[in-house]
């Protein structure tokens, strides 16, 4: 019971670090929010505490960053994220990448249907179109930060059983 509530622990202090990389300044969209939400879903075993990390850390994060017109998809984004890794399990690039299209695709769905390109297939177009440079750097910041927490969090998991057993 010992190790399991230092795990816990674990990966509540990695998510936490990654989330306070959110509040300081990076370039559009480089930010550790998806690769928490991928990490959380797949290491946590209780979907409730899954979800609710990413939840809570921009949440938390919102407040004194302040709040915008698509927070309710960014929202969803990361549940839908979260869930697809709580299923899948495992660190892979797929998965990674593919979470990254997630965000993408529902985040520039909010703001097409915000009105923010029109109303017409052309505005839809060129709402993805124009969020494309977004989302190159969010690919590359989910790449960066997912690797750093899955493969930190195995060495420091490594350290902390070896740790606990002495």
């Amino acid at each position: 019971m010992k190790n399991l509530n230092n795990r816990v622990l674990l990966i509540t202090l990695f998510l936490v670090i990654a989330a306070l990389l959110r509040l300081i300044p990076h370039p559009p969209n480089f930010v550790p929010i998806t690769a928490i939400a991928i990490f959380s879903g797949a290491k946590f075993t209780n979907i409730k505490y899954a979800l609710s990390i990413p939840l809570i850390i921009m949440l938390i994060s919102d407040i004194f960053i302040g709040f915008y017109s698509i927070s309710l998809f960014v929202y969803l984004a990361f549940i839908i994220i979260t869930i697809y890794n709580f299923l899948r399990k495992k660190y892979t690039i797929i998965n990674v990448f593919a979470s990254s299209l997630l965000f993408f695709m529902i985040s520039n769905l909010g703001v097409w249907i915000l009105g923010g390109y029109g109303y017409t297939f052309e505005g839809l177009l060129l709402c993805y179109t124009m969020a494309i440079p977004f989302f190159v750097n969010a690919i590359a910041a989910d790449m960066f930060y997912s690797t750093i927490l899955f493969f930190g969090f195995k060495k420091a998991e490594k350290r902390l059983i070896s740790v606990t057993k002495n």
